[in-house]
């Protein structure tokens, strides 16, 4: 995430600090050691847990509690009790590796009322359920009040490390905040939902979590393409988890409506601080901490004088609702990881006007979210303006410094090569190459100047498919460059594929692979959800047997409602 500048000092390790707070946490979250699995482990019951509810003991909540949408004023939430209609909800997957951050004994998922509780049927002991208030830009538009209008918190869960953990409940009914939906969620939506949070987490990559899926033995009507052909389709209930659901909407739906809510903006800046970044609550002024933004002495900023700056430093995806504090990846509606190299590619339908959400805009989206967050905080008065335009500078700065960390690795190259990986992209792009296996590949090129030119491309011939000659000497240019490069690391073949291989993954979850798990499980077989589950779980290994989740997608992938989805998805 960034590029260097003359004018940041040691002062911007304020900041790095969120972030590399952000990568310990992810790291800390993400390690399956065996140890995990000691006989020390707690195990509790599910009326075992332990209950916390910061969040509405120490924050203004909805006096009313009645589910007619309207707006919520002078409020961060409302208390409201799950309310999905359910028919025999069946349990269609869950997650061990979550059910142990909570402390909860994964026999518990063999409970016959398991499904009845994470359904919302039945009331789970110690819960205090609520809808969160936030607002939003949509699409680059003030939106205004948008909020929960489909799931609804539990509480917060204290583990035996004291860490917290917001559990939530998504498609369990109607809320305040709902408008003029119906607060529900399909299978269909559900289960890629629950998957893409456990596969990103394995991936390394910060995000909500998902505990389990339920189905609900109801049916909820959806019109997928918004083209007036709606269909009946299985009804479901996605458990989702994270340390917190605040969004930077949480605080700007505050910031707008004047300064008589400017207290609430402060309240949740504190809030968060306290629970989720304590570190910033006792800084001391220190030169060391400063930095200059030009001349005279009004230039210095000075971060430790101001616990409020630090917030919210985060890589950009969508709208500002869709934008955690915390640096999680949130709301997975039409994702999509990347098959064919293509920069302009965006999953979703209702972006394919404009295109502002695709692959190569993310960053630059990023950057406007990050903006509209800092104008927030300083429209209430926590920020000033200079420490609004340092934290949407550097952003930029810290983008460019982890892209260019991350491509180096991906390669396996010893530094940044901008004119290399700047004509890798360009190539990948003509020829439509697939993204994650072309890197997956990459690893098996030989630091060998003698390979005869006519072999160099065999390592990667899996990928570079119906090319001319033209294109393959293209490729033939690029490798020989690559190779020249690789050989200044002085790094042997094996330790280099060892280092590549543990950043490039062999699995991800494409589309298509969650489609055919939907098809089957719309039909009630909920195996091969589970076995998807399983693969993603260690994407970086071979995983022996279980080749075919890494294969290009089928010519049917490509159909509408399976490469590209809408909103409703």
């Amino acid at each position: 995430m960034d590029g260097d500048s003359s004018t940041v000092t040691s002062a911007a390790t304020t900041v790095d600090s969120i972030a590399d707070g952000l990568k310990n946490q992810s790291l800390d979250n993400n390690n399956h050691n065996e140890d995990t699995v000691s006989q020390n482990r707690v195990k509790l019951k599910l009326e075992e847990l332990k209950w916390d509810h910061s969040f509405v003991r120490e924050l203004p909540g909805d006096p009313m509690t009645d589910l007619t949408p309207r707006e919520v004023l002078h409020a961060c939430y409302t208390k409201v009790a799950p309310s999905a209609e359910v028919d025999n909800p069946q349990l269609v997957a869950w997650s061990d590796s979550v059910a142990e951050l909570l402390d909860l004994d994964p026999q518990e998922f063999q409970r016959p009322d398991f499904p009845l509780l994470f359904s919302g049927a039945s009331p789970l002991v110690g819960a205090m359920p609520y809808a969160q208030c936030y607002g939003g830009h949509q699409f680059g538009m003030w939106a205004g009040q948008l909020g929960d209008g489909r799931a609804i918190t539990l509480g917060e869960v204290l583990n035996s490390k004291c860490q917290r953990w917001e559990l939530q409940l998504k498609g369990a009914g109607k809320t305040p905040y709902s408008r003029f939906a119906d607060g529900l969620a399909v299978l269909r939506s559900s289960i890629r939902e629950f998957l893409c949070s456990e596969a990103m987490h394995n991936l390394g990559i910060p995000t909500t979590r998902a505990l389990c899926l339920v189905t609900t033995g109801k049916y909820v009507t959806r019109d997928m393409f918004y083209d007036g052909n709606p269909k009946d389709e299985p009804g479901a209930i996605i458990c989702r988890v994270a340390q917190s659901f605040l969004r930077f909407g949480s605080y700007q739906i505050h910031a707008s409506r004047g300064k008589d809510d400017f207290g609430l903006v402060h309240a949740l800046a504190d809030y968060c601080i306290r629970h989720h970044f304590p570190h910033l609550e006792n800084l001391s002024k220190s030169d060391s901490l400063s930095f200059t933004t030009g001349q005279g002495d009004d230039s210095v900023v000075d971060l430790t004088s101001n616990k409020y700056a630090g917030i919210g430093f985060t890589h950009g995806v969508l709208n500002t609702d869709n934008m955690s504090v915390l640096g999680l990846t949130i709301d997975y509606g039409p994702f999509g990881f990347l098959d064919a190299f293509d920069p302009s590619y965006t999953p979703n339908t209702t972006d394919l006007p404009g295109r502002r959400y695709c692959f190569a805009n993310q960053p630059d989206i990023g950057s406007w979210n990050i903006a509209q967050f800092a104008t927030t905080l300083s429209t209430a008065q926590l920020i000033n303006d200079k420490e609004a335009n340092y934290a949407v500078e550097r952003y930029g700065t810290k983008f460019m410094d982890e892209y260019q960390a991350l491509m180096t690795k991906k390669l396996g190259l010893p530094k940044y090569n901008k004119q290399l990986i700047s004509e890798l992209l360009k190539n990948m792009a003509v020829d439509k190459v697939d993204y994650t296996n072309f890197f997956r590949l990459l690893s098996n090129v030989k630091s060998d100047h003698t390979i005869p030119e006519d072999e160099l491309l065999i390592p990667l011939k899996a990928v570079l498919l119906d090319i001319g000659k033209e294109r393959r000497d293209a490729w033939t240019s690029w490798v020989k460059s690559y190779i020249k490069e690789l050989s200044t690391t002085g790094v042997s073949d094996q330790e280099r594929k060892h280092s590549m291989d543990s950043v490039n993954p062999k699995y991800i979850l494409r589309n298509y692979l969650c489609q055919s798990a939907i098809d089957a499980a719309e039909l009630g077989d909920f195996e091969e959800v589970r076995r998807l589950l399983r693969v993603m779980e260690r994407p970086y290994d071979e995983q022996p047997g279980m080749e075919k989740y890494a294969r290009l997608p089928p010519a049917w992938a490509y159909r509408p409602g399976v490469c590209m989805l809408s909103c409703s998805s």
